[in-house]
């Protein structure tokens, strides 16, 4: 999808498709006839039953999965936020590209697709210390690239991302979308040391101050104080939407990305499920403030869509038990007496 502006790209998150309700009863009901109590499988049952709600169909499938992983660079990196220098990026592409990096065992072993996407690693996004960091068609350029990456026919999309600075940026961005400034946002991202945190924290803190003027608009803050792959995200998370695909969120950052999103409409990431709460300080904090509940807690904090890649272990879980199952009726096992 192309947008001509912001205006143009926040009516396009109005009237988003709703899930389809009759899919997620069908499952719903077929999960009181299997061999167990009723609900016995918490979440997982409930995970069915989303991938049927916006999938709109049962019963649901996990044929075609995509890890979609975008890379960018971030000019912020300039004032030392990060444990890592901005080449890095370039090199885990490589990593990637080479399958040498956790999220390919992960995607491997998950039975599904990894694809990764840089975005201009050679030209970092302005230091948003002292200017937007990217333009408005920067940012609609990233958002467009995003959403062009999903694909109609899969049947789930995963959303990881790369970048060094990456952590400032999400931060700055909760910040600015929910309060608080640098003290309640930013966290030690790749291993920083207290003299690092603090120069983070200050910067974000500057930050803020220097685009007091877009706090109200969602979108302009994504612009001011994001990152290509963090527009990438944002963009495939609202074609995935109105593609009524069902979404996986990595880390702190892919949930900051697709914050925009929420504070504009409340109901625009029903179809999205958070994979895991990270172990970087404030992806709690900002799981809360979206009322999305992770369905793993494993101190993970490496991004990359590791976490989300591990979670799709856990639908597929989920689907083996739901299509696999006897029923009380061919089993031969009675069922319990009405009360």
């Amino acid at each position: 999808m192309k947008f001509a502006s912001l205006r143009e790209l926040a009516a396009a998150c109005r009237d988003l498709p709703a899930g389809d309700p009759a899919a997620a009863a069908a499952v719903a009901a077929r999960d009181l006839t299997l061999t167990k109590p009723a609900g016995s499988l918490g979440r997982l049952e409930e995970a069915a039953a989303w991938l049927a709600r916006w999938q709109g169909r049962n019963p649901p499938r996990l044929g075609r999965v995509d890890v979609l992983v975008f890379a960018g660079n971030h000019g912020v990196t300039a004032h030392g936020v990060s444990a890592y220098p901005a080449a890095v990026t370039a090199q885990m592409v490589a990593n990637f590209a080479a399958g040498g990096a956790a999220v390919n065992q992960l995607a491997r072993l998950a039975d599904a697709r990894l694809r990764v996407l840089p975005l201009s690693l050679d030209r970092p996004t302005a230091d948003f210390t002292t200017a937007s960091a990217m333009t408005e068609q920067e940012f609609l350029a990233a958002v467009e690239t995003g959403s062009d990456a999903v694909v109609p026919d899969t049947d789930l999309v995963c959303l990881g991302e790369m970048g060094i600075g990456n952590t400032t940026a999400a931060a700055a961005l909760a910040a600015a979308l929910f309060g608080g400034g640098g003290e309640r946002w930013a966290g030690r991202g790749t291993g920083m040391d207290d003299a690092g945190l603090a120069r983070k924290r200050a910067v974000i803190d500057r930050a803020l101050a220097r685009h007091a003027g877009c706090l109200a608009d969602p979108l302009a803050c994504a612009a001011a104080f994001g990152g290509r792959e963090l527009a990438a995200i944002l963009g495939a998370t609202l074609a995935a939407r109105r593609r009524r695909i069902p979404v996986l969120l990595d880390g702190f950052v892919c949930t900051a990305a697709v914050a925009s999103l929420a504070r504009l409409y409340p109901d625009a990431l029903d179809h999205v499920m958070a994979a895991h709460v990270s172990a970087e300080a404030g992806h709690r904090h900002l799981l809360a403030e979206l009322a999305l509940r992770p369905l793993l807690d494993l101190d993970m904090r490496l991004g990359e869509g590791s976490g989300a890649a591990v979670a799709v272990l856990l639908l597929r879980a989920a689907l083996a038990c739901h299509l696999g199952m006897a029923t009380f009726a061919q089993a031969g096992v009675a069922e319990k007496p009405p009360e």
